[in-house]
């Protein structure tokens, strides 16, 4: 891993931070495949219970580099519009993997997320975000239609009416604003975020992380399946988690009236 992306594991929490402040974060191509091949194997790994996913700098992502597209519609000249499709494709599986992981994922948000930043940001499944932190889709303001995720995400937390504005018209909001839509969990002050956000992240550390994977599924399932596709799912996964360490420890937990100790197995 490149020094663009830094990476920690502490007890069971995963931090990926990207880490070019002096470009707020923008995204370059090593570094959206730096994190096509650590998440994966994040989500792989029992040691680890929940990743988090933030910017070094007081900045999250400004999304992609800008200043690189038109070096990179050079080096791409020769490649065909499949190609340069299928490898875009290949490395927007970031919001998939962070999306579908069987753990919980965290962003915290220290300042700007905008463009692919935001869609990554969206895609985890829950944010908590400084307090002036400004957020925009901002794809329309360099005439672009928009990528990693932000259409498919945005649209589920805000509504189609609200992400059709917010996409068409590439307008700021504050992390403020961002909370009252349910874009964000939380919204706390600069000076509050490191602790609030390694507490957020502990508490999530601390879950049954099986039952929470399935979790997950069953809540993905319902952002597009049928009701009876989720009940299937909750039925299926319910009865995998009756069969876990935590489960049977919880319920024993519960008999003898003491709080329960889960190890995510």
């Amino acid at each position: 891993m490149s020094q663009d992306l830094l990476e920690t594991i502490d007890d069971g929490i995963a931090t990926i931070t990207m880490n070019r402040p002096e470009a707020r974060n923008a995204l370059t191509r090593e570094m959206m495949y730096g994190l096509r091949e650590s998440l994966p194997r994040l989500a792989a790994d029992s040691s680890v219970r929940v990743v988090v996913l933030t910017g070094a700098g007081g900045a999250f992502c400004a999304g992609g580099d800008v200043k690189a597209f038109a070096k990179a519609a050079a080096e791409g000249a020769s490649m065909s519009f499949d190609q340069k499709s299928h490898d875009l494709r290949e490395r927007m599986e970031v919001s998939r993997v962070l999306h579908e992981m069987p753990k919980p994922t965290l962003a915290v948000i220290p300042g700007p997320a905008a463009g692919a930043g935001l869609s990554m940001a969206l895609a985890c499944d829950m944010r908590i975000a400084v307090s002036g932190a400004k957020m925009t889709t901002a794809f329309s303001k360099v005439g672009l239609s928009g990528d990693f995720g932000g259409s498919y995400f945005l649209s589920h937390l805000v509504g189609t009416g609200k992400a059709r504005e917010l996409y068409f018209t590439g307008r700021v909001l504050s992390a403020e604003e961002a909370l009252e839509l349910g874009m964000v969990n939380r919204v706390v002050a600069e000076k509050e975020l490191q602790a609030a956000a390694l507490a957020f992240a502990r508490e999530l550390a601390t879950l049954p992380t099986v039952a929470v994977g399935y979790m997950k599924k069953n809540l993905n399932k319902a952002l597009a399946g049928s009701l009876s596709d989720v009940l299937d799912y909750e039925a299926i996964h319910m009865i995998r988690t009756f069969d876990t360490e935590d489960h049977k420890g919880a319920a024993a937990a519960f008999v003898e009236k003491r709080a329960p100790e889960f190890s995510g197995k």
